[in-house]
């Protein structure tokens, strides 16, 4: 039996209401998304690429179409049902980090977890082994206004895999940081891939799109072309990366143990 896609969408239609008519965000988009996949998603300001992006990870709901998440169509879910799928199968990485600021870096990646229903006690067992893993181990009671771009990003990334996700989805995940800082935070996101981690990326940089293995350019709402990356970037990755990869494997796809 063929396993069946980690994302698949058909026809999806997104339409906002304003002050002078109806805005069509998605046009009727189709895309098929296969397991272990490393995609990236283009197009100018207001091509639509986030509002997809967003769609598919289940933080929007589209005017019409379907969705499907590991085989599991998605439209016909109540909230709660939906947000439980989503907690479950999916980690998000966001390009404002979108970390609390009165929260503990620990308690910032133990998040997911509580809605994962895990105790305290072994929330704070993984937090530490995701942020020893993204190297900030020895910062668990730190707070954010306390790191740099790039360190928070990492937070964020750690909390995105807290739960050991099927599909990562990241908005411009490296918009807010150095080139430097943004190669480190790409080549974690290759060794997740290279663990069969299937990874959607919006992007406007044709360089980090390099780093995937597909680009999908959007426009007005539509796909405009679909094309395979010709020359992707590989980058060997670093210990730590190494480590996060383990720590995924461990913890698994599709939710943590009890």
């Amino acid at each position: 039996m063929s396993r069946a896609p980690a994302v698949r969408a058909r026809e999806l239609v997104r339409s906002f209401e304003q002050a002078g008519g109806t805005l069509r965000a998605l046009a009727g988009v189709s895309l098929t998304v296969e397991a272990g996949e490393f995609v990236s998603i283009m197009g100018p300001s207001g091509s639509g690429k986030s509002t997809l992006l967003y769609c598919l990870g289940c933080l929007d709901r589209p005017t019409a179409g379907t969705i499907e998440l590991g085989g599991e169509a998605v439209e016909a879910l109540d909230d709660r049902s939906l947000s439980a799928l989503r907690n479950r199968r999916i980690g998000f990485v966001f390009q404002s980090f979108n970390l609390l600021p009165t929260s503990t870096l620990a308690d910032n990646v133990g998040l997911p977890m509580v809605y994962a229903g895990l105790s305290r006690a072994l929330r704070r067992e993984r937090a530490a082994l995701l942020l020893e893993a993204v190297g900030l181990g020895k910062r668990l009671d730190d707070y954010p206004t306390q790191l740099s771009g790039g360190q928070a990003q990492r937070v964020a990334i750690a909390r995105a895999l807290a739960n050991g996700p099927a599909v990562l989805l990241a908005d411009e995940p490296t918009g807010n940081l150095d080139s430097h800082t943004g190669r480190e935070v790409m080549r974690l996101f290759g060794e997740l891939n290279r663990l069969g981690l299937t990874i959607l990326m919006v992007t406007h940089d044709p360089q980090i799109a390099r780093h995937s293995r597909r680009i999908v350019r959007v426009m007005d709402g539509a796909i405009l072309e679909d094309v395979p990356v010709l020359d992707p970037i590989r980058e060997e990755g670093s210990e730590e990366s190494k480590r996060l990869r383990e720590l995924v494997s461990h913890f698994g796809s599709g939710g943590p143990a009890a």
